[in-house]
């Protein structure tokens, strides 16, 4: 490729809306171009990262045993009213009407649209297993998109849905794709963690992530560095921080705390360590008669609402209190509240290390005022639930007991879901086992963000000149910049011979042609972040040599211009991932 007869087309500053790196950088580097919001057009150079993607996903998959359809961007909306999931998936289903007024959807995934083609195309336990991808167009119409390609609304993901006899099969299949999963990320170059992970609106029993590590991720991740346990902290077990819990010490006393409303502050007022401090986060069950429920966490914890809708009072959904409910509840307002003396039908549910606490500090139920030394049993009943219910923070132990946690930023790129037969049973997916009798399909559930990947692979990789792409990624292996492109012919002749020498070698190359300026040109490869750059100036020629830097190297290395293949050759190999 020529870049006279490219479209290259850099900018020096970034949209005033672009927050981070990926949108900032793909924005400048000609890669995207925003039509709406969450919507963009790729533009020649990012299309080429993404198709690059695809072809090694397609390859994984491939000899992983799944097998490539294509299915509908628009879907019935009778599927979605089978499963249940028109009513339950939310705002970001876009919704829409044909002519006839029929009802249809914008697919943001596709279990229901496979599921039918399964109950319709299997019927026999000698047709099984079966594992069926496709790399499609997503909608999902996100409130608030953001973040160019990592939160958009229109984006592209790889799905594939396997279909097994048993269950054990069916774990059988997981554990094929979660392999196959390692394997993608591995050669795509990505520093990425696989970790335990809720299964969400998907649903299903069992759930990985596969998380590439930035900064700039929206999630984070727990895991031990001493041994391999890894989970989202929506899901990473909390253990209890106290054994048991010790018998009083303290009478249990009201004391003035006049404006102070935030555990901190408490504690700093009453001269205690925030770890003596109890916090009640109130919330109300959904449904025709709420319920007021209290949830207990050490002052210095967070509540994690995942792990509260484990609540069976909870479990059909809830929201916070607002501060009028809780006044008019507990005839205080939200900073005085505590377990001691709660209004009749409040249920109180604990978190395990406040379950154990004894001799704590918390809200009198009256506005200026807080208990000291209050026990469980003696001042108060016991919860009635004892769970885990917050965020896992740095140093807390580790589930597995290998170890204090260490806490790191993710961005997820990629689920992997055991759904049993949460979907075949509600669309009747059956075959006919060995007996001739009917039996329900298990499922599996397998996305990768495809266009997502782009944006987090550049978020992990990049400097203040741009992009860094991992080798697989970049839109080409190599560019040769010549110096003086239309006033050296020696220039414009060995710079087109290693070019054609190298596509003749099956290297990606792409000869920058346009006659620029050095700085100029330098300046458009590094923000593109293509790999390793060759400089043929007449300079270098007068004494035979070239320069070949690679975009992460501080300096280029002179090397003959006679052995200049076989050098480029020799940097792409030092760039591989096996």
């Amino acid at each position: 490729m020529r870049a006279s007869h490219y479209h290259i087309n850099t900018l020096k500053e970034a949209p005033a809306d672009a927050e981070v790196a990926s949108h900032r950088l793909m924005t400048r580097a000609g890669m995207i171009r925003r039509l709406a919001g969450g919507i963009y057009t790729y533009m020649p150079l990012g299309l080429r990262v993404i198709r690059k993607v695809e072809a090694i996903i397609r390859q994984e998959m491939d000899a992983a045993g799944a097998l490539e359809l294509l299915m509908p961007v628009v879907q019935p909306a009778e599927l979605w009213q089978e499963s249940g999931r028109w009513e339950q998936y939310g705002p970001e289903l876009l919704r829409i009407k044909d002519r006839h007024q029929r009802d249809f959807v914008l697919q943001p995934t596709s279990e229901e649209v496979i599921t039918d083609i399964a109950r319709n195309e299997i019927h026999s336990w000698r047709q099984l297993p079966r594992n069926f991808y496709h790399i499609q167009t997503k909608f999902r119409d996100e409130r608030r998109p953001r973040f160019g390609l990592m939160r958009g609304r229109e984006f592209t993901m790889k799905d594939a849905y396997s279909f097994d006899r048993t269950e054990a099969d069916a774990q059988a299949s997981y554990d094929r794709m979660y392999d196959a999963y390692q394997r993608i990320f591995q050669r795509l170059g990505l520093e990425f963690r696989a970790v335990a992970a809720d299964t969400g609106s998907i649903g299903g029993s069992r759930s990985h992530e596969f998380q590439v590590i930035a900064d700039t991720g929206e999630d984070l991740i727990a895991y031990s560095p001493a041994s391999g346990y890894a989970a989202n902290v929506e899901l990473a077990e909390a253990l209890p921080l106290l054994a048991e819990r010790a018998a009083p010490g303290q009478p249990l006393e009201q004391v003035a705390t006049p404006g102070q409303v935030r555990c901190d502050a408490v504690a700093d007022f009453l001269g205690l360590p925030i770890e003596r401090t109890v916090k009640a986060v109130v919330v109300v069950t959904e449904g025709e008669a709420p319920r007021m429920v209290m949830l207990l966490l050490r002052g210095d914890h967070e509540l994690n609402e995942i792990k509260a809708a484990k609540v069976p009072e909870l479990a059909q959904g809830f929201r916070l209190a607002a501060a009028a409910e809780i006044e008019a509840h507990f005839g205080t307002e939200p900073g005085y509240l505590g377990p001691v003396g709660v209004p009749e039908g409040t249920l109180v549910v604990a978190d395990r290390t406040v379950a154990n606490m004894s001799d704590f500090v918390c809200g009198a139920n009256a506005a200026g005022f807080h208990y000291t030394g209050a026990n469980w049993v003696r001042d108060l009943p016991p919860p009635a639930y004892t769970l885990d219910l917050r965020n896992v923070v740095a140093g807390d132990p580790a589930a597995d007991g290998s170890g204090p946690l260490v806490l790191q930023r993710g961005i997820e790129v990629g689920h992997v879901f055991f759904l049993g037969t949460k979907y075949s049973e509600a669309l009747n997916a059956t075959f006919l086992d060995e007996n001739g009798k009917p039996a329900v399909m298990q499922m599996g559930c397998y996305g990768i963000g495809v266009t997502r990947i782009v944006g987090a692979a550049i978020e992990q990789n990049h400097d203040d000149r741009g992009i860094l792409w991992p080798a697989a990624l970049s839109p080409f292996d190599v560019v040769i910049c010549p110096v003086s492109w239309s006033k050296s012919e020696a220039v414009r002749n060995t710079a087109t011979e290693l070019y054609e020498a190298l596509r003749a070698q099956g290297v990606d190359a792409i000869l920058d042609d346009r006659d620029l300026r050095p700085g100029s040109m330098f300046a458009d490869w590094e923000l593109i972040g293509i790999p390793l750059r060759v400089t043929v100036g007449e300079r270098g020629l007068k004494d035979g040599v070239v320069e070949i830097q690679g975009r992460r190297d501080a300096e280029a290395t002179r090397v003959a211009a006679a052995e200049a293949l076989a050098g480029v050759q020799a940097g792409l190999q030092a760039l591989r991932v096996d």
